[in-house]
């Protein structure tokens, strides 16, 4: 057997309860009782998400809790209409929880707290303080996230290409293109807090390196844990550096906190932001360390050979050709694995008169 199994190979060592259903568009699957499943297209790469339906109770009414919401843009607002019409059993949506702040989890908060808010009932979004805030300096077009800053980070680093730094220059307007508004007060989730959500009971569980303060919730009595983009069954959740924190350790900070799952019994159904529910959370998480111990070490090997900006290792954790959007998440996962070998002291990094720093 190969000592680098492929992702077939590893993906086939969890179970999939549900085999290769999805839920159609505009309808959803319930996968345990009193939560539905629904998928909504993503125009990237990544060409989905998955949001859930939680039945609820709050304040005496009757209802459902929305995890997640998809970017804003027409077609998802007519996917989430569809979904009201066909799975709500005649219910208003009561809150808006929100795992992290990224485009495809935030993105329709605000729309779905105003469409389900009403004279007697604010429908409030819950989420965590630190992603609230940075949605809300997100939102603020050309001070938000990317442009010229975003560009200076990635020439720091190595990526030298004239026509390439003009387009992450340009793109000072992405977030909120994504993401327009969010609502103007939430309610704030913490860590180990307990949430009622109908007649269950939640636990919040932050984690950290993927986004600044994400909320994943667990429920023991179901034994599900909705993971968001922390534990997804496929993929390896981005783990990235950005300019607005450019000397981070987010790997340090991910690996850390996939052990907060471990404690979670080895039979809890896994409801992913990205691929389908899954049992098999204790050999995914191994799966992941040992994933990111490889890259580490492939790292080293080759910074060794060479100091390496974070550009030149590209080629050496991703082996499929990139296109602008993908090269730069993989520039800043390049940078998280470059930056956990200085942290622990097993690279230094140098700045070169061409101002790039190299690791070695």
């Amino acid at each position: 057997m190969s000592p680098h199994p492929t992702r077939d190979e590893l993906e086939a060592r969890l179970h999939y309860p549900l085999g290769q259903a999805l839920p159609e568009p505009g309808h959803a699957i319930e996968v345990a009782p009193g939560i539905k499943w629904i998928r909504m297209v993503l125009p990237f790469a990544l060409d989905h998400i998955n949001l859930w339906l939680l039945r609820d109770r709050l304040d005496g009414r009757e209802g459902w809790t929305v995890v997640d919401t998809c970017i804003a843009r027409d077609e998802s607002r007519a996917q989430w209409e569809a979904v009201f019409a066909h799975e709500l059993e005649g219910l208003p949506v009561l809150r808006v929880i929100v795992t992290h702040m990224h485009p495809d989890h935030i993105g329709l908060a605000h729309w779905l707290c105003q469409r389900w808010s009403t004279p007697d009932h604010t429908c409030h979004l819950w989420i965590s303080a630190t992603d609230y805030y940075l949605a809300r300096i997100g939102i603020q077009g050309p001070t938000g996230f990317g442009g010229e800053s975003a560009a200076a980070f990635f020439r720091a680093h190595g990526l030298t290409d004239a026509r390439s730094l003009e387009q992450i220059g340009a793109r000072s307007s992405y977030y909120p293109s994504l993401v327009p508004s969010v609502p103007p007060g939430f309610r704030r989730l913490l860590d180990g807090m307990a949430l009622v959500i109908g007649d269950r009971t939640w636990r919040c569980i932050a984690g950290y390196g993927h986004a600044p303060e994400h909320m994943a919730l667990a429920c023991d009595e179901l034994r599900v844990l909705i993971s968001g983009d922390m534990v997804l069954p496929r993929i390896s959740t981005n783990v990235s550096v950005y300019d607005s924190e450019p000397e981070s350790d987010p790997l340090h900070l991910f690996l850390t906190s996939l052990e907060r799952y471990l404690p979670l019994p080895p039979e809890t159904l896994v409801l992913p932001s990205h691929g389908r529910p899954f049992t098999g959370l204790h050999e995914r998480i191994r799966q992941l360390q040992v994933h990111h111990a490889q890259h580490l070490e492939e790292t080293l090997a080759a910074c060794r050979e060479r100091p390496l900006s974070a550009f030149e290792l590209i080629p050496v954790l991703f082996k499929r050709p990139l296109d602008l959007h993908q090269t730069t998440f993989a520039m800043g996962e390049s940078v998280a694995h470059l930056h956990r070998l200085w942290f622990d002291g097993r690279l230094r990094r140098e700045r070169g008169a061409d101002g790039v720093w190299r690791f070695g």
